[in-house]
This record gives C-alpha cells, sequence and structure tokens, in this order.
C-alpha cells in the first residue's frame, strides 16, 4: 500500500512538470544510449579488426630460413635452405595439420606479346596454397594437384594484376602471355577476403603457379618458406614448436628456422580494441554523473516548490521514512525512465543496421543490462540528498510557508 501510494505521487508529480523533467530525463538518455554505442563501437571494431588478422590465417605458421649455412662440395659454404621432404616430414609426425604449402619466390617479366612486359613477383605454390591464405577465386579455377604433378604451365592471377593486364577478371581467364619464352595460360583470378594491409608476401603483381614449374626458374627444391595451417587455433603455439624442432632435427645445429604466427598479434588487437572500450566507456559513465547532478538540482528545486505539500502530508500523519520514499521513488523514476528510453535508443542503431543491411554489428546485452543498473544507481545516489533534506523538514515550518 505505501510502495503504491508512493508511485501514484511520484507519477501525479511527473505529470505536474513535465517540461522540467523531460529535460532532466534527456542527459540520462543521452548517456545511457551512449554506453550502449560506445560498447558496440568497441565490439564492432575489435570484431574488425580480428577478422582482418583473421583473413590472414589466425591458424597460420609460416617457416622461415633465417639463415646459417653447410659446408659443400669443395668446402663451399651455402644456405641450408627447407625442402619439400621437410614439408613431408612434417605433415606425418605432427597431426594437427590441416594444409601445407611451400612456396618459391622469384621476380620476373612476363611478356604479352606487341613487345609489351609487365614485371610481376611469381609464388611457385601448391594448390593448398588457396585454403592456406583463405584466397577467394574471383574468375576461373585454382590450379589442382594434376596440374602440379603434370608440370602443367597455369597460373592464377591476384585481382589487381589480371585488371590491370586484361581490363577485368574475366576477360583474364584463358588468355596467355610468356616468361623467359615459357607460354603460361591464365585457369583462375584469386584475391584475400579481407585487405591484408600489406601484411602478407601476396602483392598486386603477383602471378601464383604450380611448385614443381617454379623449379624451372630456381633450379633447385630448396625453399626459404614453408606454410602450415592448423586446424585447431588452440594448438598453434604448441605445434609451432613441434614443427621448428622436426626441421631442425633434420638440418645442421647452426641453421637458423623461424616460425613465425599471428597469434601475438591476435592477441594485441583484442587487449587494444578492450582498452578503447573501457575508456570510450568510462567517458559514457561521465555522461551518467553529470546528469545524476542535473537530477539531484532538479530535485532539490523540486522540495522547495512543495514544501507546504510536505508539511500537509506530515500532519496528515507521514512519516518521515514515507516523506524520503517518495521523493527517493521519483528520483529513481526519473533516472530509471531516462536510461530505458536511451537504452532502447542505444540498440536501435545496431538493430536497425543488422535487419536493414548485409553488415552484421555485434550487440552486447551486458551493455543494456550495465546502462539500466548505472541508471538506476545515480538516480538512489543522486536523490539521496533532495529526499533526506525533505524528510528533514519541520513540518510546524513547512505549514506556515507560502
Amino acid at each position: 500500500m505505501v510502495f503504491s501510494e508512493t508511485l501514484h505521487l511520484a507519477m501525479d508529480s511527473f505529470r505536474a512538470s513535465k517540461v522540467r523533467f523531460l529535460l532532466t530525463m534527456l542527459g540520462m538518455v543521452i548517456g545511457s544510449a551512449s554506453i550502449i554505442l560506445v560498447v558496440t563501437v568497441g565490439l564492432t571494431g575489435r570484431q574488425y579488426a580480428l577478422d582482418t588478422i583473421s583473413s590472414l590465417g589466425p591458424n597460420l605458421v609460416e617457416m622461415q630460413y633465417n639463415g646459417g649455412n653447410t659446408t659443400g662440395p669443395n668446402n663451399t659454404s651455402t644456405p641450408d635452405y627447407m625442402t619439400r621432404e621437410d614439408e613431408t616430414a612434417v605433415d606425418a609426425q605432427v597431426p594437427g595439420i590441416a594444409y601445407s604449402s611451400p612456396m618459391l619466390e622469384s621476380h620476373s617479366s612476363i611478356s604479352m606479346g606487341n613487345g609489351i612486359s609487365k614485371e610481376a613477383l611469381l609464388l611457385g605454390v601448391s594448390p593448398r596454397y588457396k585454403n592456406v591464405r583463405n584466397l577467394a577465386v574471383v574468375a576461373g579455377r585454382f590450379f589442382d594437384d594434376q596440374d602440379a604433378v603434370n608440370h602443367e604451365k597455369v597460373c592464377v592471377l591476384i585481382a589487381p594484376f589480371a585488371r590491370a593486364l586484361f581490363g577485368s577478371e574475366e576477360d583474364a581467364i584463358g588468355k596467355s602471355f610468356t616468361i623467359h619464352s615459357i607460354p603460361f595460360t591464365v585457369v583462375g583470378v584469386a584475391k584475400l577476403r579481407i585487405s591484408d594491409f600489406g601484411q602478407s608476401e601476396l602483392s598486386d603483381q603477383t602471378a601464383l603457379i604450380p611448385y614443381p614449374v617454379a623449379r624451372y626458374f630456381t633450379g633447385s627444391d630448396s625453399v626459404k618458406e614453408i606454410f602450415f595451417t592448423i586446424a585447431n587455433p588452440l594448438d598453434v603455439i604448441h605445434d609451432s614448436a613441434r614443427i621448428t624442432e622436426i626441421i631442425q632435427n633434420r638440418h645442421k645445429p647452426t641453421s637458423v628456422y623461424h616460425a613465425q604466427t599471428l597469434v601475438d598479434v591476435l592477441d594485441a588487437a583484442g587487449k587494444i580494441a578492450t582498452a578503447l572500450t573501457y575508456v570510450l566507456s568510462i567517458a559514457a559513465f561521465i555522461t551518467l554523473v553529470v546528469s545524476g547532478v542535473g537530477i539531484m538540482n532538479s530535485m532539490l528545486a523540486n522540495v522547495s516548490a512543495r514544501i507546504r505539500e510536505i508539511g500537509i502530508r506530515k500532519a496528515l500523519g507521514a512519516t518521515n521514512r514515507e516523506i524520503r520514499m517518495q521523493f527517493l521513488t521519483e528520483a529513481v523514476f526519473l533516472s530509471l525512465s531516462g536510461g530505458v528510453v536511451g537504452t532502447a535508443l542505444g540498440l536501435a542503431l545496431p538493430l536497425g543496421v543488422n535487419f536493414l543491411t548485409p553488415f552484421h554489428i555485434p550487440i552486447s546485452i551486458w551493455s543494456a543490462v550495465i546502462a539500466l543498473t548505472t541508471s538506476m544507481m545515480v538516480g538512489v545516489i543522486f536523490g539521496t540528498v533532495p529526499a533526506n533534506r525533505a524528510a528533514a523538514l519541520d513540518p510546524v515550518e513547512t505549514l506556515k510557508y507560502e
């Protein structure tokens, strides 16, 4: 009964001063909506960063030869590069390997005929390279195992290179050019699913050719880089250490091999995005606190305007506790109403984008819970002073107040 009557009085007070209360509530609306949007922006930025890095292969282990020589015939010193046998040994001994591919890199001019030539980066890779680098084939196909076994002179162009040479990705399919007088046929055009920001070996002038064919230009089976994709992301650190150990044991102790992964980059990106979200959330929280000060000022003015009403209620038997609860309920109702409206507005934007566009924006339910909880706490904290002041008024003095 007491709570029902208190809530009824709070609603009557709100209806009597709609404009003042709505303006006071506006700060809570802005603050609550800010919390939702700030967390949404932080989550979206974090997801974008992680998706960008993941497009390069979050499970990728890139084995590199970093130096160290071995003594060859006639006491000559030669680089101790890795070989296809190293790749085969790792595939056999590490059960977590999903895909692997060697890479032979060379720079050459490709001849289009009629005296036209273009500089190109040639990468000799296996058919599994498409899975290793998470490539999307936008036209044609990627070369397969049969092409590699038969030493077919086929290539896959990176999309910008295909457009530069032939005008479009589709027009490039079936076209030919020569490299060192050897004719190659374009069978496909590929691209990274998400921009790599220059972090991979692929450039805008890259042509991918089967690894056995690339050996024509190097004359050796030695490779400086071998890519491995681990099936389980949680095993990347363990398996990368095992891969390094296997390859190291197959070569001279003085040779240096390094396993490069994106685990540290993923962790760093996640921590930066989380820290940014915290900083922006603090700014939004400050907005709520400022709004709380506005609520306190409004309630203090409300107490001053209703001194006679308070005196009449006390004369009719209302206790200090009931007077305190009345004004505290008004403050909580005011702040929580603003929080509900602000939370609804804050959620409306990402939900609208998700429903009306092909883009997906992550939404945190916890941000809504935090916004509503904070709004209620602000009402309690900043409504306590006006409520205590109202309860402490002398009923005799209040009845004489004009």
